[in-house]
C-alpha cells in the first residue's frame, strides 16, 4: 500500500523557518518527480515546488528564494524535504507532498498520482 506521510508543520512567527518532510513507502518512487503543494482556506490547491530524480527543481514564484526542496533516495529512503525560510502569513496553508509516476515536472495537481494527508503550516504573530 502506497503511503506518503508528511511531518514538520506547526505554528511559526513571520520571518521564521520550518522544515517539512515527506516519507514515501509502498513502491519505488526514486525515478519519479516528487512535489509539494499547498492549500489555504477557501483557495485551490497550488503548486509550491518539485524535484526530479536527477535533481532538476522548479519553484513557484511566491516561494522562490525562500523555500528549498530536496530529496533523499539513498539506502532505500524515499523522502522529500521542504525547507521554508522567511515565512510570511500568506504561506499559511495545509502542505501536501505528491508523487507523479511519469517523468518530467508538472505544476498541475492533475498530474500527480499519490498524495499525502497534509501538514498544517501557520504563520502568525
Amino acid at each position: 500500500q502506497v503511503q506518503l506521510v508528511e511531518s514538520g508543520g506547526g505554528l511559526v512567527q513571520p520571518g521564521g523557518s520550518l522544515r517539512l518532510s515527506c516519507a514515501a513507502s509502498g513502491r519505488t518512487f526514486s525515478s519519479y518527480p516528487m512535489a509539494w503543494f499547498r492549500q489555504a482556506p477557501g483557495k485551490e490547491r497550488e503548486f509550491v515546488a518539485a524535484i526530479t530524480w536527477s535533481g532538476t527543481i522548479t519553484y513557484s514564484d511566491p516561494v522562490k528564494g525562500r523555500f528549498t526542496i530536496s530529496r533523499d533516495n539513498a539506502n532505500n529512503k524515499q523522502t522529500v524535504y521542504l525547507q521554508m525560510n522567511s515565512l510570511r502569513p500568506g504561506d499559511t496553508a495545509v502542505y501536501y507532498c505528491a508523487v507523479k509516476t511519469t517523468v518530467g515536472i508538472s505544476t498541475s495537481t492533475y498530474s500527480y498520482n499519490y498524495w499525502g494527508q497534509g501538514t498544517q503550516v501557520s504563520v502568525s504573530s
